[in-house]
């Protein structure tokens, strides 16, 4: 049997594990009839690099997957790359300018071939980063987003949504980012609150001496106003509808109307400015009134030809303080008072979007919406955590249409032509010689290109191979998985769904798993800016991948911001060298326990449930592991990837190593009776190959170096990736766990006498052991000094598993004897004392203790504790500290506080005892 190195280098390790898994075809599906698990991965921008949220989401995906393909499903994890168009058109279009040239010098064949180039040499990074953190994806069906199969998918649902009348072109308001110089999907414009002015102008109604004020957050676009509108039943201006305003600095004359759709009377001055061309209500108060469009703000950012001569390509802030200065001078600016403003951002490049009018592709949403919103109301999707559900139906029950052209040359081009002897489009699967109207040849392809959500909606079905009907399509849509961060919930899930249904002809996932996102250790979004950015790359070369995706996992449940800890990273690469250590134990134990043996233990204690063989410790462990490997099966089954990481954490750190391998060195010693030690091998060995299994959807690589050098079966697979999860099944009215051997009995071994006896006996051992050190540690007394400790108890079944415990507690803590006093005799007058359940734990303390000098550090400890419980207590009733304090740090405090209070009792309980 190959031995393990006395330390745990994972650089050495996993890049040779995954090459090993990949390179055999692991990670691809298994072909036959078995159920199938589907996960296609959230493409990530093909010249990405890998940050923690894409690393929450690949160990997420990764432990779930690896889970299933144990638990013996056709697992396939879908890997894939965006195109991203607007972040690399803008990384190539930078290069360009170092180059002193643009986009629109070297012309559009030019520049994609450019964009190509750049995709080739900067993409494929964040792929090799994926495989450091182990994902087990299927590389050999690898899709891109603007690969011949997405290109195809992509034309033949813009087409068919056509055909449908479902996808139009229009001329409407839009946001426009004039930083990247295209239109902007709602969704892509991200509102903040910012501090702002609310300007009050003075409009003389034309013909009398009548002014109208209205008040507005933009006074630059009144340069485009074509109306001022007020409320039909408002007395105070009924009387002006249909005359008209002058418009202050332009000298136009709009019209005053009335409409009750968009002024509140009871608002302001109850008239309303009208620009249809630079705000989304007005464009439809323009529409009802049949107003002009006076567009006022380039594509640029800038004033226009539209605008007096003065303010002609001053950008808007410009522009802004030039025309409340000019209004000031003209007598029209009334007054200036403090306004919140909601301003829409860009989420490309940061800038302040423009409202403009301008002709664009939609699809129309809300025939696609309602399908998804049945879907997920009758089960058919399940969106976790479930209160993200009603996120999910507010936006689709009251979603707008979808505006899907772009002014990019990098992305998929529409297939669209424009005739210029009709005017008409033909839009088709090829591209058309001749216009399809009227026959004509001076047909030109529309300039835009499609909304990168567009393609990526359609992903599930490309990674598939739709719009063929191919096996895949067949065997592995609808997917059982898509799991994703919850803020792009909109963005992307609900696109998918749309696109699925009508498309796929069903959900395209059975379940919508959302995490959180991960902050940094400042607990704000991780940002350059900040400095705040944790690099997962760097994490994984110091610390191991497993350290890594241990830490994730724990963090998986949390539906609120994930603030980030190194530390606790560093503290899972320490449970990595614990199971390591542990591992290398149990191995040099088990040199001379092979197959043979391990078949021998298996048919006796796992297939007939006979644990009578097995000591105490055995027993405990073994049953022990059993329902951990049970317990952790059902938190995967239900996505609490944090409290299955937990449960096994617990189990190993603290039963399996601070307990049972402790308790286990005296049947493996040598001299030790041969069946006692046979039975302590097989149980040794059948709890490593439990815990590995258990452990190895989220921590796969370490798990399969230790798992390769156990003792098992001949049969066995190649690869612990391959071998079964321990599963409960009821068989027969039993339960039993599935794994790839024998089935193991256990409801049997669980419910057998020698088990329950032991776990009795164990709890009791813990329990009396745990007292006996705390004992020793209170007074500071060394662990490995041996004392005499006394139990008291009247019970007789207690005192008989005291009698039977006492070679276990004396050797674990290392007493002189453990002493089990007679029912009527008197404890020592200076002694300290452990309550446990049905006894109590006596440690005399003559000639041990200076009394004198332990009741002054009592004291002590006492005061420094008293006056740190105080400052505390004063801090957390601050009200101005409790509202200015995160809320983790309160409940820190307030965690600390109780750890105060029942020091202060210990404490002054034991100074009682010693007569202080």
């Amino acid at each position: 049997m190959e031995k393990l190195n006395s330390v745990y280098e994972p650089q050495a390790v996993e890049s040779r594990l995954y090459s090993w898994w990949r390179d055999a075809g692991y990670f691809q599906p298994a072909p036959g009839e078995q159920p199938t698990f589907t996960v296609v991965l959230p493409p990530p921008n093909v010249t990405g690099r890998l940050h923690m949220g894409h690393a929450l989401t690949a160990t997420i995906e990764d432990t779930l997957v690896r889970w299933r393909r144990m638990c013996g499903e056709a697992a396939l994890w879908l890997p894939g790359t965006d195109h991203a168009g607007i972040s690399t058109q803008v990384m190539v279009e930078r290069q360009l300018v170092k180059e002193g040239t643009s986009r629109e010098q070297i012309g559009r064949d030019a520049f994609m071939q450019r964009a190509w180039e750049w995709t080739r040499e900067h993409g494929g990074i964040i792929d090799r980063q994926h495989e450091a953190l182990g994902a087990s994806l299927d590389w050999s069906r690898y899709r891109f987003t603007l690969d011949p199969v997405s290109s195809r998918a992509v034309r033949e649902a813009f087409v068919r949504l056509y055909e449908d009348g479902l996808v139009y072109r229009a001329f409407r308001l839009i946001n426009w980012d004039w930083a990247s110089q295209t239109a902007l999907s709602d969704l892509e414009v991200e509102h903040r609150e910012s501090d702002g002015s609310l300007w009050h102008l003075a409009y003389p109604v034309e013909g009398s001496d009548d002014v109208l004020v209205v008040a507005t957050t933009r006074p630059e676009t009144m340069l485009g106003d074509t109306a001022v509108a007020v409320h039909p039943d408002d007395p105070r201006y009924r009387h002006l509808i249909g005359r008209r305003v002058i418009l202050p600095l332009t000298g136009r004359k709009v019209p005053i109307v009335g409409d009750p759709i968009l002024v509140d009377m009871n608002f302001g001055t109850g008239a309303v400015k009208v620009t249809p061309a630079h705000d989304f209500n007005d464009f439809e108060v323009g529409k009802r009134h049949d107003l002009d469009l006076v567009v006022v703000i380039d594509k640029r950012g800038k004033l226009n030809e539209n605008a007096p001569e003065r303010f002609r390509g001053l950008s808007v802030a410009e522009a802004r303080e030039a025309v409340v200065a000019a209004l000031a001078e003209a007598g029209a600016l009334v007054k200036v008072e403090p306004h919140k403003l909601n301003l829409g951002y860009s989420q490309r490049t940061g800038v302040v979007c423009e409202p403009l009018p301008s002709d664009q592709w939609f699809v129309r949403t809300k025939p696609l919406a309602q399908p998804t919103i049945d879907a997920v109301r009758s089960g058919r999707t399940k969106i976790l955590p479930e209160h993200r559900e009603g996120d999910y139906f507010r936006w689709m029950e009251n979603i707008h249409d979808w505006c899907i052209s772009r002014q990019l040359w990098w992305g998929h081009r529409i297939p669209a032509w424009h005739c210029a002897a009709c005017s008409k489009i033909t839009v088709g699967r090829e591209d058309p010689t001749a216009c399809a109207h009227c026959g004509s040849t001076s047909i030109e392809q529309d300039h835009d290109v499609l909304d990168t959500w567009f393609s990526s909606g359609l992903w599930p079905l490309t990674c598939l191979g739709w719009p063929d009907q191919t096996a895949d399509m067949q065997r592995f849509y609808p997917t059982g998985l898509m799991e994703t961060g919850w803020d792009i919930l909109f963005f992307w899930v609900a696109r998918m769904m749309m696109f699925g249904m009508y498309f796929g002809g069903d959900v395209p996932f059975r379940t919508v798993f959302l995490h959180s996102m991960v902050l940094g250790e400042d607990g704000r979004k991780m940002s350059k800016m900040r400095g705040n950015v944790v690099d997962p790359m760097e994490l994984i070369e110091k610390y191991g991948a497993d350290s890594l995706r241990f830490y994730l996992s724990t963090m998986a449940g949390q539906d609120q911001g994930i603030v980030f800890s190194r530390a606790r990273v560093e503290g899972y690469r320490n449970f990595c060298n614990k199971l390591w250590n542990a591992a290398r134990f149990a191995l040099m134990n088990l040199e001379d326990f092979g197959p043979e043996e391990l078949a021998a233990y298996r048919a006796q204690v796992i297939e007939k449930a006979d644990v009578g063989p097995l000591s105490i410790a055995d027993s405990w462990i073994l049953a022990r592991a059993l329902e951990v490997a049970i317990a952790v099966d059902d938190l995967f089954s239900q996505y609490r990837l944090d409290l299955a990481a937990h449960t096994v954490y617990q189990f190993v750190w603290y039963e399996l190593c601070d307990w049972y391998l402790e308790l286990a060195k005296s049947n493996l010693r040598e001299g030790a009776p041969p069946a006692d030690r046979r039975a302590t091998q097989g149980t040794l060995a059948t709890v490593f190959d439990l815990v590995m299994r258990v452990l190895h959807p989220i921590i796969p690589f370490i798990t399969e170096e230790i798992w390769q050098r156990l003792p098992r079966p001949a049969d066995a697979p190649a690869s612990l990736m391959l071998a079964g999860f321990p599963r409960p099944r009821t068989r027969d009215g039993e339960k039993v766990l599935e794994l790839d051997g024998p089935v193991q009995r256990v409801g049997a071994i669980l419910a057998e006498e020698g088990t329950l006896r032991a776990r009795e006996d164990m709890t009791a051992l813990v329990e009396l052991t745990t007292a006996a050190r705390s004992l020793k540690a209170e007074f500071k007394l060394p662990p490995a000094k041996r004392v005499e400790v006394l139990v008291r108890s009247e019970d007789p079944d207690v005192r008989a598993r005291v009698a039977r415990l006492h070679p276990l507690v004396v050797h674990l803590a290392k007493l002189q004897q453990l002493r089990l006093m007679e029912p009527h005799e008197v404890a020592p007058k200076e002694a300290a004392t452990e309550v446990v359940r049905g006894a109590e734990v006596i440690l005399p303390l003559a000639g041990l203790v200076d009394f004198a000098a332990e009741r002054a550090r009592l004291s002590k400890d006492l005061e420094k504790a008293r006056k740190e419980a105080d400052g505390l207590t004063a801090k957390l009733q601050n009200p101005g500290f409790r509202a200015k304090a995160p809320a983790d740090v309160i409940a820190k405090g307030e965690a600390r506080l109780v750890e105060l209070r029942d020091d202060l009792e210990r404490l002054q309980a034991t100074l009682t005892r010693l007569g202080g």
